[in-house]
């Protein structure tokens, strides 16, 4: 029998093309499940490929190599973890490669937050383990590499959102709020910092302490110069927010029997800044520590509304502290 080569060619043509649409669009039995793969760190474009080849998200690993190579598209692929689904068609999800979007979390530090509360955060949302976390936190090597001479990571973890790709690395994931720090704490700071004769550290310190005690945003600058006219006069700091610090929760009340505690950072038994911040500073209060107001304030009490009143002499600070508490148990027996 002769059989046209004209017709088994449009024949083998049409098979072929038929081959390649259903390698293209038909999606592989994979259920209906969300599948994660991982492209991991430095893979090439074929390893890639690789990876969805071998999670059954594509049949012919070949096809796609060959669509990445004459495309021009066979370049080197974001790592990190993928999600995709069961419906999805190969093209798709070699779509879906090539515009790298990873699983990232969304991880906040709130200003005023510390390592406790960061170490938590970031538990909650996987990116690592608490005590992976608070064994960075203290690590003497690991600190050193990124240039902190403090106790801890304590407040050089800048507050703001981040996006962290699924299965970074926990140092990683560390240096890049570090170097966020770095970064808003600019030369600028640096400079000024250097000119007053102040270390990053105590700098962040003191903004740390700014950031627990200020409420009302125009206050900053006003208690930062408290405790700067303080330190100029050799006071204790007394700033109740240290007395606390790794001993209880700075939202708990703070008691009169918390700043009687001997510990290295409460001010009302140590003299000077603490070793090192209670919290992570935000930018405001850094600039704040930096930027006193031209003040003569050497104390201030909490008005029970955000804001605080402000003194000069002990005497005055002492019938502003009455005035006070008799205002507020006024105001109690009225609701009483």
């Amino acid at each position: 029998m002769h059989i046209n080569p004209k017709l088994l060619a449009l024949g083998t043509g049409a098979l072929f093309i038929l081959y390649v649409l259903i390698q293209l669009f038909v999606p592989s039995n994979i259920g209906s499940t969300q599948v994660e793969v991982q492209v991991p760190e430095g893979a090439t474009f074929k390893q890639a490929i690789n990876v969805l080849y071998e999670n059954s998200l594509i049949r012919d690993k070949n096809l796609f190599l060959l669509i990445g190579k004459f495309s021009g598209q066979d370049r080197r692929i974001r790592a990190g973890y993928y999600a995709f689904w069961g419906h999805m068609s190969p093209i798709d999800v070699y779509r879906r490669l090539l515009s790298g979007k990873i699983i990232e979390y969304d991880f906040t530090v709130i200003e005023g937050d510390s390592l406790p509360e960061i170490g938590k955060k970031l538990a909650a949302t996987k990116i690592m383990t608490l005590e992976k976390f608070e064994r960075l936190a203290t690590d003497k090597n690991f600190m050193s590499s990124l240039k902190i001479d403090a106790p801890s990571l304590e407040g050089y973890l800048y507050p703001q959102t981040y996006k962290f790709p699924k299965g970074a690395q926990p140092e990683s994931v560390v240096k890049l709020m570090v170097n966020k720090l770095r970064e808003e704490f600019g030369d600028d700071l640096q400079k000024k910092a250097k000119k007053m004769g102040w270390t990053e550290n105590e700098v962040l310190t003191l903004a740390s302490i700014i950031e627990r005690e200020a409420v009302t945003e125009g206050e900053r600058t006003l208690i930062s110069a408290v405790y700067h006219n303080r330190i100029k006069k050799g006071m204790p700091l007394q700033a109740d927010p240290t007395a606390v610090y790794g001993v209880k929760s700075y939202r708990k009340k703070i008691t009169r029997n918390d700043l009687k505690k001997k510990t290295e950072y409460n001010t009302y038994v140590i003299k000077g800044l603490p070793p090192g911040p209670i919290a992570s500073p935000g930018i405001r209060s850094i600039i704040a520590a930096l930027h006193p107001a031209d003040v003569g304030y050497l104390y201030f009490v909490a008005q029970g509304d955000g804001s605080h009143y402000f003194s000069k002499t002990m005497a005055e600070h002492i019938s502003a502290t009455k005035k006070l508490r008799m205002k507020q148990a006024a105001a109690r027996k009225e609701d009483g």
